[in-house]
């Protein structure tokens, strides 16, 4: 492994057990096994190291979700959904620090126009791809329609759960509680 993907990995650690905000250059360099020169030698400033690992890491857990996604061939929709919510839950609090550092990097992004022009990027594929993985499609093929109708609902649906599993893990809602409440929801929508 070169010094550059060991600033990655080094700083994918760091993020996980620091989160953005705490996290140093000296400890991504102590993490990676480098001097903290190579950090701007390979991408400029801390920030840039830290943004990209964290998308990378991001990606990491988009592409292993919807892996273990995957919709039965003889498998209902509605088992489908509520193994994804089972899943993402269960994902919430398995890994809280990923999704503490997601936050965090919408905090940053609101303050780097750079990251946020990125950040938006990453959430147009996230609606695409949760939209894919709900219509059991080729993310190629998913309409644009679908991607701003179901992929942005879902999308708002999982962030709004992930904050409340982080806030109040004791209280964290349940993959029936929200299948019952978009129920409800949709109901009130009729």
């Amino acid at each position: 492994m070169g010094n550059r993907e060991a600033l990655l990995t080094g700083a994918k650690a760091c993020l996980r057990e620091r989160g953005y905000d705490r996290t140093a250059v000296r400890d991504i360099a102590a993490a990676a096994g480098v001097s903290t020169a190579a950090i701007g030698y390979h991408f400029g400033s801390r920030e840039a190291l830290l943004n990209q690992a964290l998308f990378e890491l991001l990606d990491e857990w988009g592409d292993a979700m919807g892996r273990a996604l995957v919709r039965d061939a003889d498998g209902s929709s509605r088992a489908h959904f509520e193994q994804i919510w089972d899943n993402l839950i269960q994902d919430f609090a398995a890994h809280p620090d990923l999704w503490l550092a997601s936050v965090e990097l919408f905090m940053q992004a609101q303050r780097q126009p750079e990251l946020r022009a990125a950040l938006a990027s990453g959430v147009t594929q996230g609606r695409r791809g949760t939209a894919a993985i709900l219509d059991g499609v080729p993310e190629e093929t998913v309409q644009n329609t679908t991607v701003r109708t179901l992929g942005t609902v879902q999308l708002a649906l999982m962030s709004g759960v992930m904050i409340q599993c982080l806030s109040d893990p004791a209280n964290a809602p349940t993959a029936t509680e929200v299948l019952q409440g978009i129920k409800a929801l949709a109901d009130l929508a009729r």
